[in-house]
Order: structure tokens, then C-alpha cells, then sequence
């Protein structure tokens, strides 16, 4: 089956490009012995098990991303969950040639056969039977196909989220990464498993920026920054009432809170659209619905990275106690978003 296919001084700032993940989703849900192979042809092999079952996922295709584009369509991997079976066997043009020469050959053979011409039919059986053998040698190959993927040292940046890294004969990247990104402060099974994201790289990574300070009088903390790749905000265009992209472009940033109203360590606090205003956003940590104040010790942001770069993580601590100096210039740098979704409050 084939599928066509995360300032500065005083503002409690960072700027992330070393922690990464990758960016297509492989499979949503929880998967054992994973590894990776690349190759010099540009494809990517992902193996592992799930549901008691091995699975070959061949990938290629894309590499980086494409600044956003109304109406457009950002680059996605070719996806083959038979290990490259229909790519180099069904719709290899080797096979098929080598199929039509038998099926030529056998048409031969049932004609000198209701002839009764046993010279003929003897003297095509060993070219049927080499046909037989150039079809069988194609389809183990394809077959096997998944078995001839290694992966070379990794010379890229740690990844956040790390499974598994090759540097490509190309010097290109490759990455895999398991992470959640639907699990809930009480998620349930599905919510809980573990995604599996495959990241196709050169050059420098998506960039994540967070700034803390404080929302409503000092009374709750708060969060803003950008999210940008090669220079550009990363957004979309389409997305549903309650924050789903609908196009290729639209990023989520997945926002959590450790040791807050929520229970002890990391819980989901919520997740929500970058802004078409650069890759603009800001959050406060304040009761949203039923949910309380999410005020943490310290938080983290996690977002899928354009294209096919690689997934980015933030994490910092809380910005501590209230100081009016730091307002003002968290303020002024909210402004600077030029995002109306985004005021000092």
C-alpha cells in the first residue's frame, strides 16, 4: 500500500534548534525494536514490530520544507509499508518487462502445444523456465529488499526524543523519534501511545522561541514566542473550530506543565495553532474551561517541524516571581510579534 504521503537577557528566553524530532508520522501507535536504514539512493527504512507483527517502512521523496503558501502543498514522504515490495517488484519496470516476456513465452507454448509441435514446445521450455527464475531472483530481491539498508555514524545536532539518527551517503539526516502528542492530563489508551516521526534534513533545524513573563496582574505565568524555519513563521491557512490544521502547513504546539494543579511530573496542558503572523503564539496559564491554572514549576513546548524537518523541544523553568522591570520588556516585545492575537495582558 502506498501513501503519498517539533531575548533575551532578561525575558526568561530560549532559542531551541538542536532538540528535534521527526516530523512525518510513521505509525500512531506504540511500536517495539525499531531501527533505521538509509541508503544512497535517498530512502529511508524504518523496521520494527507492532501488533505482534514486523513492519518495513520504506520512505522517500522529501527533504526539508517549503515556507507556507495559501492554496499550497508542503513536500511529504512516499510512505510503502511492504518494505518496498510494489516499489521494486509491481511497479518495477524490470519486472514488468520480465512478466511480459513470459506471458509472451507462454502464449507461445500453448500455441505449438495445441499444435502438436513438440520441437517448438521442448525448445522453449528452458527460456520459460530462465524466465520463471529472472522473476523469482526479482521478487526475493524485493522482497529482501529491506534487509540491504544500514546506518551509517549520525554527525548531526542530539535530538530530543531520540530513537534512532543516520548521516545519509549524501550527508543529509535521517531521524526517527517517538513522542506523544495527544495525551491528556487522564489520557486514554490511544491517547497514551507513543508516535513514531521520520525527519529528512540538511542544514540548520527549525527554530523554536519561547519567552516567559506574566498574564492578568502578575497573577498567572504566561508564554509567547515564534516558531520559524530557514527565516520564515511556520502556519497554515485552514484548520478546524477547535485548532486541527487542515492543510499541510499548520503546526500544533503541544504545551506541558510539570508538578502543577494537575498532579506531580509532566502533564499535558494544552495544545494550540502557531499564528499567521510569523509562527507567532502565546498562552497563559490560566483556568481554561474546566481545566484549572496550569501553573507549573516549569514548563515545556514540543511542535512538529515543517515538512519533513525534524520535530522541536522547548523546556525552562517558570518565570518565578512577579518583576515589573521584566513586564515592561516582555510587553514591548509582545508588540514586536505584530500578531493581534497576541497583547500584553
Amino acid at each position: 500500500m502506498r501513501c503519498i504521503l517539533l531575548a533575551s537577557i532578561v525575558l526568561g528566553t530560549a532559542v531551541v534548534v538542536p532538540a528535534a524530532g521527526a516530523s512525518q508520522v510513521i505509525s500512531t501507535s506504540s511500536v517495539s525494536d525499531l531501527t533505521l536504514g538509509v541508503n544512497d539512493r535517498g530512502e529511508a527504512m524504518l523496521s520494527y514490530r507492532s501488533g505482534g507483527k514486523s513492519v518495513h517502512v520504506l520512505a522517500w521523496g522529501a527533504v526539508n520544507a517549503t515556507a507556507p503558501v495559501a492554496r499550497g502543498k508542503q513536500v511529504a514522504f512516499t510512505l510503502e509499508y511492504d518494505g518496498g515490495y510494489e516499489k521494486y517488484y509491481e511497479e518495477n519496470p524490470v519486472a514488468k518487462a520480465a512478466l511480459a516476456r513470459l506471458r509472451h513465452l507462454q502464449r507461445q507454448m500453448a500455441q505449438w502445444t495445441a499444435a502438436g509441435n513438440n520441437p517448438r514446445r521442448y525448445a522453449l521450455a528452458p527460456r520459460i523456465a530462465a524466465a520463471y527464475k529472472e522473476l523469482r531472483g526479482l521478487r526475493i530481491a524485493a522482497e529482501d529488499y529491506w534487509k540491504t539498508f544500514t546506518c551509517p555514524a549520525y554527525h548531526g545536532p542530539r535530538l530530543a526524543w531520540q530513537v534512532a539518527a543516520c548521516t545519509a551517503p549524501d550527508g543529509s539526516d535521517w531521524a526517527v523519534q517517538e513522542w506523544q502528542p495527544d495525551y491528556g492530563v487522564d489520557p486514554t489508551p490511544k491517547q497514551a501511545a507513543w508516535e513514531v516521526h521520520l525527519s529528512h534534513w540538511t542544514g540548520a533545524l527549525p527554530v523554536l522561541t519561547v519567552h516567559s513573563n506574566w498574564a492578568y496582574a502578575r497573577r498567572y505565568d504566561h508564554l509567547f514566542g515564534t516558531f520559524t524555519y530557514d527565516g520564515t513563521g511556520v502556519y497554515g491557512f485552514r484548520s478546524t473550530r477547535t485548532g486541527e490544521p487542515l492543510d499541510s502547513f499548520g503546526r500544533n504546539l503541544y504545551l506541558d506543565t510539570f508538578d502543577s494543579a494537575y498532579g506531580a511530573g509532566w502533564r499535558r496542558e494544552n495544545s494550540f495553532l502557531t499564528h499567521k503572523y510569523g509562527g507567532s503564539f502565546c498562552y497563559g496559564f490560566y483556568p481554561h474551561g474546566s481545566h484549572p491554572a496550569g501553573k507549573g514549576t516549569k514548563y515545556r513546548a514540543i511542535i512538529i517541524g515543517p515538512g519533513v524537518t525534524p520535530d522541536v523541544m522547548w523546556h525552562g523553568n517558570a518565570p518565578g516571581p512577579y518583576n515589573p522591570w521584566i513586564q515592561a520588556i516582555s510587553d514591548l516585545a509582545i508588540l514586536g510579534l505584530n500578531d493581534p492575537q497576541c497583547k500584553p495582558v
